[in-house]
């Protein structure tokens, strides 16, 4: 389950990394950046709903 959790951390901040440098090198022109933070967004609620679910059923432990 950790690993899990690292890997959408990753993939969270190469989403957020690149929409850094889509928002740079398209000075605002293009929608590339928008579909790279909608995709950090869903990547977020999807990590949140998996550790909540988690959670409740037992697989992580406080």
């Amino acid at each position: 389950m950790k690993i899990a959790v690292v890997l959408f951390l990753l993939f969270i901040f190469a989403s957020l990394g690149s929409a850094l440098y889509y928002m740079v090198k398209d000075k605002g022109q293009s929608t590339r950046a928008v579909r790279s933070l909608t995709f950090r967004i869903g990547l977020s609620v999807l990590l949140f709903a998996l550790l909540m679910s988690g959670t409740y059923l037992g697989f992580i432990s406080l």
